[in-house]
């Protein structure tokens, strides 16, 4: 499971840029909840071989216990409650304030592993105002420049030093292991009451209230002789655990159960429609190359038109989805579920699909007859052959020259056409292009 760590610190220290400069993307997972002042921000980040989650939050003011400061803090509050370990963020030119020792006394009561990231210090790495920060009382601060990339690495590989990493993650699954079945979805979707409908009993609290379940709660499940693992992303709330009506969703737990899982059924709300935090999940989904179902639930709730507007709003906003199987049911009145177990089976072998490298490379090599990749400059890509290089996703690794060429849209044409001959269906597919290097040429 991906630790998950969280940066926190008062307001303008560059907790924003920190979290951009370590997923080395814009396109962070954003959190969308209805009446939220601030929203936390989700992305993955990567120091070598090991994966993390890393959640930004606001400027966090512990003692102000007013207005949109007081949200903001409830917020960080619950990131660091989600998280594994927490990098506290400092602005090295403004030196310690006295709002800087207010959150670290916060932070020594949470009992959570804290590291001491002292920002804007491109140029001074040794500097002697680094020695203001002990006082803080949280170790050996460690001097960064978000801005510049300076010293990520390092405060990265000290806040992951103490996980353990499973480094068989990626071996071949066991054929009689269970299939890791993930429920995913917005608050109040009904999750729990679809698992509870598949086990007939009452196992997870279901109740008309965004955010009942807290936790990813896994269940043991058995239908046809296939054995499942049932995860629901959240569980049951303990109030000790709990920061008021504010915490409607905890995304840091459907990350960390999408990424465990084997196969994701998406959870949508006919009587909502498709939004834009639906949007979000898929397309962590997608990204984390998981077979997914997309189910619409309380389908009988809506009339004809509304069944014509929600199928529109898919095709239109999951259009990224568009190999997913779209499946209509009620949990709570036990209709559609038969054919949703269908679509996990299919999904799942699909994703588990095991391709010859003579059958690829011969569709390849159909595919280029019937057309041929475009000519970049007075070059054409020439594709070789082709071979499976992974499961769940499948993926495909094609060898040639000039491949840099190659489209995007050719890339989705091939695709097409190794889809159709394995009948892959509810699994992305990933294409990785080699090219051959040229012995003869010395240019660097």
């Amino acid at each position: 499971m991906k630790p998950v760590i969280a940066l926190v610190g008062r307001p303008n220290v560059g907790k924003s840029t920190l979290f951009n400069r370590i997923t080395k993307s814009r396109d962070a997972i954003v959190a969308d909840f209805s009446g939220l002042t601030r929203d936390r921000h989700y992305g993955d980040g990567r120091s070598g071989d090991h994966e993390f989650i890393i959640v930004d939050t606001g400027g966090f003011e512990p003692d102000n216990p007013t207005g949109i400061v007081k949200e903001m803090a409830k917020q960080t509050r619950q990131a660091v409650a989600e998280a594994d370990a927490v990098i506290f963020v400092v602005d090295l030119r403004a030196g310690v304030a006295g709002q800087d020792h207010d959150i670290a006394r916060y932070l020594r009561t949470t009992g959570k592993k804290v590291f001491l990231a002292v920002n804007k210090a491109e140029g001074m790495p040794e500097s002697p105002l680094l020695g203001e920060f002990f006082e803080l009382g949280l170790g050996d601060p460690h001097p960064v420049s978000a801005a510049h990339g300076q010293g990520i690495r390092s405060l990265t590989d000290a806040a992951l030093a103490h996980f353990e990493f499973d480094e068989d993650e990626e071996a071949e699954p066991d054929a009689g292991a269970p299939i890791r079945l993930a429920v995913a979805g917005r608050p109040n979707v009904g999750k729990s009451t679809l698992i509870n409908t598949w086990l007939g009993e009452e196992r997870l609290v279901a109740f008309d209230q965004p955010g009942t379940t807290r936790d990813a709660i896994s269940v043991p499940f058995e239908r046809g002789g296939q054995k499942f693992e049932l995860i629901d992303t959240a569980g049951l709330r303990r109030r000790g655990k709990v920061f008021e009506a504010i915490e409607k969703f905890s995304v840091v737990k459907t990350l960390q159960a999408i990424s465990n899982a084997n196969v994701v059924l998406l959870l949508l709300d006919a009587t909502q429609g498709v939004t834009d935090q639906d949007a979000h999940i898929a397309g962590y989904v997608l990204e984390s190359g998981r077979a997914v179902v997309l189910a619409v639930n309380k389908w009988d709730a809506v009339d004809d038109y509304q069944k014509q507007t929600l199928q529109r709003s898919i095709e239109q906003r999951l259009a990224f989805l568009k190999f997913a199987p779209v499946m209509h049911i009620s949990a709570i009145k036990r209709q559609g579920l038969a054919p949703v177990w269908k679509a996990i089976a299919d999904a799942h072998s699909s994703a588990m699909r095991k391709m010859s490298t003579p059958v690829l490379t011969r569709l390849l090599q159909d595919a280029v007859e019937h057309q041929a990749p475009k000519r970049a400059g007075a070059f054409r890509p020439k594709l070789r052959y082709a071979h499976q290089g992974g499961m769940n996703p499948p993926l495909i690794v094609i060898h040639g020259n000039s491949l840099d060429h190659v489209t995007e849209s050719y890339k989705r044409f091939l695709e097409g056409r190794f889809r159709e001959h394995f009948k892959l269906t509810g699994t992305p597919m990933r294409i990785e292009l080699r090219s051959s290097k040229n012995p003869f040429d010395t240019k660097e």
